[in-house]
Formats: C-alpha cells, sequence, structure tokens
C-alpha cells in the first residue's frame, strides 16, 4: 500500500481557468471587443505578421496588442513603433497565458477605446493550446520551414484553432512542403478551420487575412 496520497489536479485546474475564460469572453462581448489569440512556434513569423496586417488594421479599428514572452520587450517595441497601443506580458517562466493571465493583460492594456485586441501567446505549439483564454477566436502561425507534418504531431494546436496563417510561402521552393498535404491533415482534425497562406515579408495574403480579422471583429462586435 502506498504511503502517500495522490490527487489528480489537471482537470480541475482546467476547469477553473475554462469557468474564468468563459466569464472574461462574455465580458469582453458587453464591452464589444473582440480578442484574438494567436499562437505559433518561435520564429514562424508572429511578430512580423502583426505588423504587416496593422499597416491595414490601424485604418479601419482601434487595435491594441499583448506581447507574451517568458522575458524581453524586444516585440512590443517593435509593435510600438506601429503606433499601436500595446503591453508586453512577462510570464516569470510560463510557457502559456491562461485566462487569468490573459484577463491581467487587458485590465493593464486598457481596453475601453478598443474594437480589438490580440494577443501574441508564448511561442509553442503544446503549452497554449491547453488553455483557453477567453479569446473570441483561436489562430495559429505555421511556417514553411516547419513542415507540413505539424498536424500529425501537435493535433491539439491544430483542432482548436479557427484559422490557420501558413506563412513564408515565398520560401516554399526551397522546402519540401506539399500544402495540399497540410491542408488534408488539418481539415481532417478541425473542418471548419480557415487556412490562410501569406508572406509576412513580401505581403502577400496579408490583404484576405486583415479581411477575415475585421469580419470576425465585425460579427463579434455586433452579434
Amino acid at each position: 500500500m502506498d504511503s502517500f496520497k495522490t490527487l489528480a489536479i489537471k482537470e480541475s485546474v482546467f476547469d477553473n481557468n475554462d469557468k474564468q475564460a468563459e466569464k472574461l469572453r462574455q465580458e469582453l462581448k458587453s464591452k464589444r471587443t473582440f480578442l484574438l489569440n494567436l499562437m505559433s512556434s518561435p520564429g514562424a513569423g508572429k511578430t512580423t505578421t502583426l505588423v504587416q496586417t496593422l499597416k491595414t488594421l490601424n485604418h479601419e479599428l482601434r487595435v491594441g496588442v499583448m506581447e507574451a514572452d517568458i522575458d524581453s520587450d524586444v516585440d512590443a517595441q517593435t509593435i510600438a513603433a506601429t503606433g499601436t497601443k500595446v503591453i508586453q506580458l512577462h510570464t516569470g517562466g510560463m510557457c502559456h497565458l491562461d485566462a487569468d493571465m490573459t484577463q491581467q493583460g487587458l485590465t493593464g492594456l486598457g481596453i475601453d477605446e478598443l474594437d480589438m485586441v490580440i494577443l501574441e501567446n508564448v511561442g509553442n505549439l503544446v503549452c497554449p493550446a491547453e488553455f483557453d483564454t477567453g479569446a473570441a477566436k483561436n489562430a495559429m502561425i505555421l511556417s514553411i520551414p516547419e513542415g507540413d507534418d505539424k498536424p500529425l504531431k501537435y493535433p491539439l494546436m491544430f483542432s482548436i484553432c479557427d484559422l490557420l496563417i501558413i506563412n513564408k510561402i515565398d520560401a516554399i521552393d526551397y522546402f519540401d512542403f506539399d500544402m495540399q498535404a497540410v491542408s488534408e491533415r488539418v481539415k481532417a482534425l478541425n473542418p471548419n478551420i480557415t487556412i490562410i497562406p501569406i508572406s509576412a515579408r513580401t505581403g502577400e495574403g496579408i490583404d484576405r487575412l486583415s479581411q477575415w480579422l475585421k469580419e470576425q471583429a465585425l460579427q463579434w462586435n455586433q452579434g
């Protein structure tokens, strides 16, 4: 007989976070603020994609950005240079944001005058997928150099996202990346996901991405 007690806390932790996330989602709905949770591996191009997208969005919507990192404020400095309202969130070693941390970030940012807030989550394909942040929509970026097998290796991430952005398509000729294969793998996991190929470097596909975001924000804020 074991001399110690084993307590399974994972389910209760997630359950509590889910309740906080739903409460936050309803608060944002009442304030007509659309929150997007943007995830990816490190180096997939989240910040560069944001910079390109904000060039369009800032002309039509009041947008704020929350940059989440274990340390450093380099991404917040990059976003601030676009004239966008931004706050840097340091997670103290945590590999993700949960609903409570997101709420703290929104309070620090101030959302009373914002139509849309984009949360650039901590870069990895595991932890962020497990925690509901309270966002209206989840999006992720998969870059061409990462390979088309990532939906097979990280199915949860692709399953919980409403939007898949495939970045660095300008480099597709240099990598063994099958666009049709990745699309089929993602759709098998998540039939309703939207897939938008882009190049944050050249700007290809950014107009379509910006339009998707504007449509989602409009539906959320008017719904």
